[in-house]
């Protein structure tokens, strides 16, 4: 095997579990059949580090809740339209404004499909924001959230609005639960993270610099909010304060296993013979020792690890399993 054959399959084996931890097994000793492919991943894989370690904007998607009747769910379309004073979207791209708008679009999920009642038991709508940071061109932000929508909500209605009114421009999406063939959606973990894949892929379509890397995979831990906290903070009703940042064992082997990843990854292009390659390894270094998890585990005062002689799993803290080899998902 030549070197960069080897450090393909290091880049392959250690960013699959860095930024895709559900692909787990890859061969490290590719047959010479495969060397084409191994080097398209390898390709796509670089280009995911590069973007992280020099901080790409990271999109988000979030689901801020959802409606378990018509009424609740009536009351969040007139909330991300103004009360009709926003252009509101449907699933077939016809967009109005207006109060009689929001209402006939309430009409519409009522009975288009089983009924839903003005108040249930269970939820028959999913609340969704698509946003990115502050200074992102918020008219190509509507048109990525859109084709979001007609790629992962496809057979669902929804309705959406854009936000260019706050800091950071967002869209709001509203989609109903049950889809025309009676499936139901159900968003889990796994399936967020594939939405901000998506998301992401679209933004760079219309030219927008966008990433979608895990928050383990970058060593943060930040706690968002959900809709209802925020706005009830915002009319001074929210009584308890939650914690801006993530705290748990699994949380926390999420985050060392990543940085084990990223050692490995580190260690084997700082041993390349490709400048491109070295330099990239540094990079990797002071990105790695930046993160808010190495510099809250290891202290200012701590050596971090940051050169190839250095043993991948020294970027686990004290307490944290090493011998793990299986990253936790989506933490």
């Amino acid at each position: 095997m030549t070197s960069g054959q080897h450090i393909d399959g290091v880049l392959v084996q250690w960013g699959e579990r860095l930024f895709y931890p559900g692909n787990r097994i890859v061969k490290s000793a590719p047959t010479p059949r495969l060397d084409a492919v191994l080097r398209r991943k390898a390709a796509v894989i670089r280009k995911r580090i590069e973007a992280t370690v020099r901080r790409a904007p990271q999109v988000m998607v979030k689901v801020t809740g959802g409606g378990r009747g018509m009424a609740a769910i009536a009351a969040h379309f007139r909330y991300i339209s103004k009360n009709g004073k926003l252009e509101i979207e449907d699933d077939r791209e016809v967009a109005r404004t207006g109060k009689e708008a929001v209402r006939d679009l309430a009409d519409q999920w009522r009975y288009g499909g089983s009924l839903i009642p003005e108040e249930g038991h269970r939820r028959e709508a999913f609340n969704i924001m698509l946003s990115m940071p502050a200074g992102t061109n918020a008219a190509l932000l509507h048109k990525a959230a859109r084709e979001f929508a007609q790629t992962e909500l496809a057979g669902h209605r929804y309705v959406m609005v854009l936000h260019e009114h706050q800091a950071n421009p967002h869209v709001h999406l509203s989609v109903r639960a049950e889809a025309a063939s009676g499936k139901r959606l159900n968003p889990r973990k796994a399936d967020l993270q594939r939405w901000r894949e998506t998301f992401a892929e679209k933004l760079r379509g219309w030219g927008i610099e966008a990433e979608a890397t895990r928050q383990a995979s970058r060593g943060e831990s930040r706690n968002f909010e959900p809709l209802w906290r925020i706005k009830a903070k915002e009319e001074g009703r929210l009584r308890a304060v939650s914690a801006a940042t993530k705290a748990g064992r699994a949380g926390t082997q999420s985050r060392a296993d990543a940085m084990v990843s990223w050692a490995h990854i580190m260690k084997a292009l700082a041993a390349s013979e490709v400048t491109g390659d070295r330099e990239l390894a540094e990079r990797i270094a002071s990105f790695v020792r930046s993160t808010t998890f190495v510099r809250e585990r290891f202290g200012h005062g701590s050596k971090v690890p940051s050169r190839q002689g250095r043993s991948p799993t020294e970027l686990s803290p004290p307490g944290v399993d090493r011998s793990r080899s299986s990253p936790e998902v989506n933490r």
